[in-house]
């Protein structure tokens, strides 16, 4: 199969970190489980969308950014198995190197930047399931999709809307192993 996979709160917790950053920065007590928006900002009144939005930027921000447990196991068990991984990713530009060497090839060293996409429109991408946190991302894609629970979309109806919700990469192994055996079925 091809699997295409997401980065941000997907294989690693860019939330945890950044919800940190504000915090050190300007002395708020915010949990990542209180950011219940796609928009990070409206978790910290008083700040504005620029300043919460310059903390991924800051120099050395991407080296504080932690893998999801079991991301970079699975992963590695998905390509030794003969799926075809894909990274894709919304990643700006501005700090698109640092995020890479700092997270994806740190923790995920098997992965080349032959297997990076960069997109904001990730329903053009052709494959053959979509593991991603972000509900938007998922919506009106032609693949298996599979919704990474995080604080933003914990209250989503993901089965109503097509999608399969998980809470860990273990679950995510089932999910494709399940996907695997009815895809044998199915070309018998």
């Amino acid at each position: 199969m091809i699997i295409l996979v997401d980065m941000d709160d997907t294989i690693e917790y860019l939330l945890r970190a950044w919800v940190k950053g504000v915090n050190e920065k300007y002395g708020y007590c915010v949990s990542s489980e209180e950011v219940a928006s796609w928009d990070v900002s409206t978790a910290f009144p008083g700040l504005t969308r620029k300043q919460v939005y310059d903390i991924p930027m800051q120099p050395g921000f991407w080296k504080t950014v932690e893998p999801i447990e079991d991301a970079a196991e699975v992963l590695g068990r998905f390509m030794a198995s003969g799926h075809e991984i894909f990274i894709v990713t919304a990643t700006s530009y501005e700090y698109m190197y640092e995020k890479m060497s700092e997270v994806l090839f740190r923790y995920f060293p098997f992965l080349s930047w032959d297997q990076v996409i960069v997109t904001s429109r990730k329903q053009m991408i052709r494959g053959d399931v979509l593991i991603d946190d972000g509900v938007h991302n998922l919506k009106g894609g032609s693949y298996v999709k599979i919704l990474m629970t995080a604080p933003h979309n914990a209250s989503y109806d993901a089965e109503a809307n097509g999608m399969i919700r998980v809470h860990t990469w273990k679950e995510i192994e089932k999910v494709i192993g399940r996907l695997e055996r009815e895809i044998g079925r199915s070309s018998r």
